[in-house]
């Protein structure tokens, strides 16, 4: 997913990238008794303690939220975040949105009942929830393949996302200087999330790719390079 933005970076970044637990070559570490965000951020620990340096993290929808509480266990060392569709979706409870969060828990409950009785496509319904009705039928046959696969590991994703449930003064606590990127036509609970965070991480600032919507990773690529291009000149300018 994201072999588009690392070259549009160039040669001026080294780009250190991991998949979370149960993709890729990621050993899931969790169960359903355990699902714990700290077993995610284990791993994004292991692997910035590999760099031997100071990181520039960047997280798309789930991995934003790993990278989000990989900030505030604050064990390593961040120069900057760039979360774009980040999902920590009880900060709508917090803020006041309950109107979102209900949404985004009915939604994400049938979905784990659809997979749970049986329906092998249950994620569609995930997938079309983030980039909008027939998303899903617009993947390749490989990708909706590879969905399907993972199914069991996303269901464990939004357990672990139900887990990590911070009152908003607790975001206060991040010192990384920290950007926000929504689509502009993102679901408005993803959209609101991203102003929640913007206005509860201290120095934060907030963006909205025009056109784009939650996968902007695969169809905006030029625009999400560009944004984390400009977000860590301008940190490394300050440091």
């Amino acid at each position: 997913m994201w072999r588009g933005v690392i070259a549009l970076l160039g040669d001026r970044f080294r780009a250190v990238t991991t998949s979370l637990l149960g993709y890729g070559d990621t050993e899931e570490r969790r169960t359903p008794d355990d699902v714990l965000i700290e077993r995610e951020i284990d791993v994004i620990e292991a692997v910035i303690q590999r760099t031997n340096s100071t990181v520039h993290l960047v997280g798309h929808s789930y991995g934003g939220t790993v990278c989000l509480a990989t900030a505030l266990r604050d064990r390593t060392k961040i120069a900057s975040m760039t979360l774009i569709e980040a999902t920590p979706f009880n900060l709508l409870r917090h803020s006041g949105d309950l109107g979102l969060y209900q949404q985004v828990r009915s939604m994400s409950d049938a979905y784990v009942r659809s997979y749970h009785s049986g329906k092998q496509l249950a994620a569609r319904s995930i997938i079309d929830f983030y980039g909008g009705d027939g998303s899903f039928d617009t993947f390749s046959a490989r990708i909706r393949d590879y969905i399907v696969a993972t199914t069991p590991t996303n269901i464990l994703d939004w357990s672990s996302e139900e887990c990590f449930d911070l009152r908003l003064a607790a975001y206060a606590g991040i010192t990384a200087p920290s950007l926000l990127v929504r689509g502009q036509h993102s679901p408005p609970p993803i959209q609101r999330v991203a102003e929640v965070l913007s206005g509860a991480i201290p120095g934060s600032s907030l963006v909205t790719v025009p056109g784009a919507s939650h996968f902007m990773v695969e169809t905006h690529p030029a625009d999400v390079a560009r944004l984390i291009r400009e977000h860590v000149a301008t940190v490394e300018t300050l440091r």
